[in-house]
């Protein structure tokens, strides 16, 4: 299994045993699904009387989304103008790690071409977007994007590819 980590910070935000999908060669979109994580339950053996049922109980159970929890993604918020600024910073930090790399000045051109390009479209799109940080909640870091598919019902996340390094596990 691979594990992707932000560039930048170091923290988990993806991982191949996830749908990875490479959207203009610049980020990946994953499905993602909401799952119910319930309370433990303990059976102590004791046999409570059908008059003494308890009525309502709440079981604990909550609803989450499974990308988000695995990686222990933390929910933020930005406005236009705020996103814009930090994914400026943003891009400028990761094509210095490129280079850092010893990324070929062609990969880098086609980095900062194609970033451009996808930033319009959130841009756009930007009032359906939820935002997520990596669990250091680090400013400078890789900062997600949670939409829905055109079902409405689906979510996904998309992740900047060139933010990404790669651990195998």
């Amino acid at each position: 299994m691979i594990i992707y980590k932000d560039i930048i910070t170091g923290d988990e935000v993806m991982s191949d045993s996830y749908d990875l999908k490479e959207v203009d060669g610049v980020v990946y979109e994953v499905d993602c699904a909401m799952i119910t994580l319930g309370a433990v339950q303990v059976d102590t053996g004791a046999n409570a009387s059908a008059e003494e049922a308890d009525e309502g109980v709440e079981d604990g159970a909550v609803q989450v989304n499974n990308v988000v929890n695995s990686f222990r993604l933390q929910s933020t918020s930005f406005d236009k103008k705020s996103y814009l600024s930090h994914l400026k910073t943003y891009m400028k930090k990761v094509k210095e790690a490129l280079k850092e790399k010893g990324a070929s000045d062609e990969e880098v051109a086609a980095f900062e071409k194609g970033a451009s390009a996808y930033a319009k479209k959130i841009v756009a799109n930007f009032k359906d977007y939820d935002f997520y940080i990596g669990e250091s909640m680090d400013p400078d870091g890789m900062v997600l994007l949670m939409n829905y598919r055109e079902d409405g019902v689906t979510p996904f996340v998309t992740v900047w590819k060139h933010g990404l390094t790669e651990m195998k596990v």
